[in-house]
């Protein structure tokens, strides 16, 4: 199994960032997956703190049920379960057969550079 690894990037330019990934898919060897915000705000809003908890606390960890990622969070389940949904749909998680949750990504890096307007 290819161990994962994500790149989350800041890039205005959408469609710069489309053509990126389009280069990269072409390769024949696996070159990481990338998830890209368009403004810092996007980002912010997005992966909050919590959010981010729930994510380091699943990293390595397999499937995990959700109420079992609450309680090693130490949040309530419906909050967790709504956070959930969130990370699934931007790709930070995965739904597992069991109807649990997995981070697949063995590493993440963030890529964030800001320059004065």
């Amino acid at each position: 199994m290819i161990e994962r690894y994500l790149t989350i990037t800041l890039q205005p330019d959408w469609k710069s960032a489309l053509r990126a990934a389009a280069r990269a898919a072409k390769a024949d060897t696996y070159q990481g997956e990338v998830l890209n915000f368009e403004t810092p705000a996007q980002f912010f809003g997005q992966l909050t703190e919590k959010r981010w908890d729930i994510v380091r606390s699943a990293q390595g960890k397999g499937d995990l049920p959700v109420r079992e990622l609450a309680r090693i969070v130490d949040r309530d389940v419906k909050r967790v379960h709504q956070d959930v949904g969130i990370l699934t749909e931007l790709g930070l998680l995965e739904r597992t057969e069991s109807g649990g949750v997995s981070c697949p990504y063995t590493s993440m890096h963030i890529d964030m550079y800001l320059k004065a307007a």
